[in-house]
């Protein structure tokens, strides 16, 4: 096994679903095998941003051929978490020595490949960067002296020691963190993305509401629940309010792809004047920040009452 660069660009082409398919032609089959049970970090341009960014990891657990397509493949993926912010790929002088040189050139043939296999060294440091920035509204528990609720455990990855000494003589010298198999972790960052990139603000009511601590009331809802099979993708996710977060789960309130909020007929009442006067979801500009159709049409098909 290996860990591996996976190249994403949203409106490619390929029938990729971030963090659940990935589309590949057939040139890249073994550098994929490589990675089957291992872990993989998305690479590519982000909507609206100048440069290319490694913007979440994921794991590989199965290969299957595109029958509808000649010599492609799909790579089935898991536990998929993003980063607290897309790094750049130049940034603290390259992640990948083959990608970056030391005096800050980029090796021509190396951007090119859509898969590139890394070292354990070089994920780490891309894993301990990528999931390492502290909550800016963390949780707490109204107990006494209101204090914050306590760390999630992390678990770490497992390297080599040459590795392991080329990141630390990188200049990382924190932990190596590991936490995506640890649920309260992945749900303090999900909860943290979620705040961020809709401003703390419901998507079906508009409402910002900020309570006397200064934490926002808001909610961070999966589309896919993660016991049916989500995972923790911005784009399985969305801002809820606590009522409406409660009618999404039940079925009772859905979204079209273009947004639209969709109201089922078991509700007792019509609750428009609840939502937002157009009836469209306040949803991110960037594209790799809306929800995906793939999860919203799962959404429709398997929980909502039409």
């Amino acid at each position: 096994m290996a860990k591996a660069i996976f190249y994403h660009k949203d409106g490619s082409g390929y029938k990729d679903v971030r963090g659940q398919l990935y589309h590949f032609p057939k040139m890249y089959l073994s550098r994929v095998q490589q990675a089957l049970g291992d872990w993989i970090v998305y690479y590519g341009p982000l909507t609206g941003m100048p440069s290319r960014y490694y913007s979440g990891l994921a794991r590989v657990t199965a290969i299957d051929d595109d029958h509808d397509l000649p010599d492609h493949h799909y790579a089935r993926l898991a536990d998929y978490i993003d980063f607290d912010r897309p790094l750049d790929y130049r940034e603290n002088g390259g992640f990948e020595r083959q990608l970056v040189s030391p005096d800050g050139s980029i090796n021509p043939g190396r951007s090119v490949q859509a898969v590139r296999v890394i070292s354990d060294g070089e994920f780490a440091a891309l894993v301990n960067r990528g999931l390492s920035e502290p909550d800016e509204w963390p949780q707490r528990i109204d107990q006494a002296g209101d204090s914050h609720l306590p760390a999630a455990p992390l678990t770490y990855f497992e390297v080599d020691e040459p590795a392991q000494a080329d990141y630390v003589a990188d200049g990382y010298e924190r932990p190596i963190i590991a936490s995506t198999i640890n649920r309260p972790f992945r749900d303090a960052k999900f909860r943290q993305h979620i705040r961020r990139v809709y401003d703390r603000t419901c998507a079906f009511t508009g409402l910002r509401l900020i309570n006397g601590g200064g934490r926002p009331e808001v909610e961070a809802a999966h589309i896919v629940p993660v016991e049916r099979g989500g995972n923790d993708s911005v784009q399985n996710g969305i801002a809820l309010s606590g009522t409406v977060h409660w009618m999404f789960d039940r079925g009772l309130l859905s979204l079209a792809d273009d947004f639209t909020i969709l109201q089922s007929r078991q509700l007792n009442e019509d609750i428009s004047h609840l939502l937002v006067k157009d009836g469209k979801a306040l949803v991110p500009t960037a594209l790799h920040l809306r929800p995906h159709p793939h999860y919203l049409g799962w959404h429709r098909d398997n929980v909502f009452k039409h």
